[in-house]
């Protein structure tokens, strides 16, 4: 069984930055293509970042370019998703997620994911 928990999520200005991790609960990442998701009050669930399996082809949302970036680091079994200059827009519940087998590539869909975590609340205050 895949366990995701996720965490670093909280509260910050506008401005601000936060770093969040998803680990693996007790097995390796390293074959799992890995996403970030979020979900706002009202709103789908959005693609915000994705990388593959070794890190070396990553995408990001329109919307987060710049100020996102997606790592990965296998030997810990966790993802990272630095996220700076945050702006209220960026509140959110914030999930990654994990696809095997993955293949070379990244993923954007939600649909094409496995495995998900609980989720990690992101406050951006104004």
């Amino acid at each position: 069984q895949v366990q995701l928990v996720e965490s670093g999520g909280g509260l910050v200005q506008a401005g601000g930055s936060l770093r969040l991790s998803c680990a693996r609960s007790g097995g390796t990442i390293s074959r799992y293509a890995m996403g970030w998701f979020r979900q706002a009050p009202g709103k789908e669930r959005e693609f915000v970042a994705a990388i593959n399996w070794s890190g070396g082809r990553i995408n990001y949302a329109d919307s987060v370019k710049g100020r996102f970036t997606i790592s990965r680091d296998n030997a810990k079994n966790t993802v990272y998703l630095q996220m700076n200059s945050l702006n209220p827009e960026d509140t959110a519940v914030y999930y990654c997620a994990a696809v095997d087998p993955s293949g070379g590539g990244y993923y954007t869909q939600a649909y094409d994911y496995n495995y998900w975590g609980q989720g990690t609340q992101v406050t951006v205050s104004s």
